[in-house]
């Protein structure tokens, strides 16, 4: 296994080769949203070597947990050429991996543990004729959503160009369901969001920020998007924020929570931490909702007794690294002294509550990978 460390350093030197042939889509994204004018001129302090070491394990953990089909679960049983969830937890493996360095077109024992997952991705999960990708696996809307993200940042990266086109096919189909479920007839508090399935009339902010995030990578990634399907996620997004408006709709309250669902449901920690960074890729980097929701974060943030501890910190740590500042430096502090804190002796995180403990070790290590990984800029829809 080749250490974290000295691996960054030549991965970015080949990722930046192959983000090169993207370059047409970083015009468009650019052109189509402003981005801070301070984005490119951070400096981030290092990092720190028990970091380097939490994330050398984490890597090791998740790969030990490869099935021979490909797929990276933990169920070390489960034989089924596809099994429940595996599509979703392997995407967030890669995109995990990939967040550190390990490419999958990288000639080490990571860049092939990458390179076979992504293969299984291709070759074994099988979509719907009209573009569906949770169904094979079962984990419906939500992983359709990661699902969607993980190709389309994967575009470019493949090993061949035969895996390249499947995989822009794949994406083109995926995205194009997204659109067709998010204008299903909703009422008006739900309308521009998405929910378990294509063909929910309900929405919620979980559901919903997986698809917002993979439609901005694949118009990252110069996949054809149209502007009106985003314009409408994030006016759902806003919806959520917590806050009085004024005449104009403008927040009152630049210091509150998003909620689960559109004028009700739970306030949380992660709920509010989805919500900025969902707004941020969206170009909304300074929208009142953002900036308050970020507020709210300094005064509430995440512990690891809380539900949806994992999930809610990848958003808080990525979210609130795009602020930049105090807030940057808070969340980067508190991210890593958790992290570190609770990573068990064989490298893996465990979640601890509720509904996010049946989704397991892999699922938690991938995200606490991802929420280690904000300075190193490996995976586009993470660049400021």
């Amino acid at each position: 296994m080749i250490c974290y460390a000295a691996k960054c350093q030549d991965s970015q030197r080949g990722y930046t080769t192959r983000w090169l042939r993207k370059i047409g889509a970083v015009s468009v994204f650019i052109s189509s949203f402003s981005l801070p004018p301070s984005s490119f001129s951070q400096e981030a302090p290092p990092i720190s070597p028990a970091v380097k070491q939490s994330v050398d394990r984490a890597v090791a953990y998740l790969m030990g947990q490869q099935r021979p089909q490909g797929c990276i679960i933990d169920d070390a049983n489960n034989n089924e050429p596809v099994p429940q969830h595996s599509g979703a937890l392997t995407s967030l493996a890669i995109m995990g991996m990939s967040s550190v360095g390990f490419l999958p077109t990288d000639p080490t024992p990571e860049g092939r543990v990458v390179a076979k997952a992504l293969r299984f991705m291709t070759d074994s999960l099988k979509a719907t004729d009209d573009g569906y990708l949770g169904q094979s696996d079962r984990s419906r809307m939500y992983g359709h959503g990661i699902m969607t993200l993980m190709f389309a940042e994967m575009l470019g990266m493949a090993l061949d160009e035969e895996m390249d086109k499947k995989i822009r096919s794949r994406t083109e189909k995926a995205v194009a369901l997204i659109i067709r479920s998010q204008d299903v007839v909703k009422s008006e508090a739900n309308r521009g969001g998405w929910r378990y399935e294509p063909g929910s009339s309900d929405s919620d902010i979980s559901v919903s920020v997986w698809q917002l995030m993979a439609l901005r990578a694949a118009k990252n990634a110069g996949l054809t998007v149209p502007k009106e399907a985003i314009d409408k996620a994030v006016t759902y997004i806003k919806r959520s924020y917590r806050s009085d408006r004024d005449a104009q709709g403008r927040p009152l309250d630049l210091h509150s929570a998003f909620s689960y669902e559109p004028y009700g449901g739970r306030q949380t920690f992660s709920t509010t931490a989805a919500g900025i960074l969902s707004l941020q890729v969206a170009g909304q980097y300074d929208a009142p909702e953002v900036i308050g929701g970020a507020n709210y974060l300094m005064t509430n943030p995440p512990a690891p007794s809380e539900p949806w501890f994992f999930y809610g910190t990848y958003y808080y740590a990525q979210g609130m690294y795009q602020r930049g500042g105090e807030q940057a430096s808070v969340a980067r502090q508190k991210t890593e002294q958790m992290l570190i804190e609770i990573q068990q002796p064989n490298g893996s995180w465990q979640p601890r509550n509720g509904n996010e403990k049946s989704a397991g070790a892999t699922y938690a290590t991938s995200l606490g990978l991802l929420s280690l990984s904000v300075h190193h800029h490996f995976l586009p829809i993470y660049q400021k």
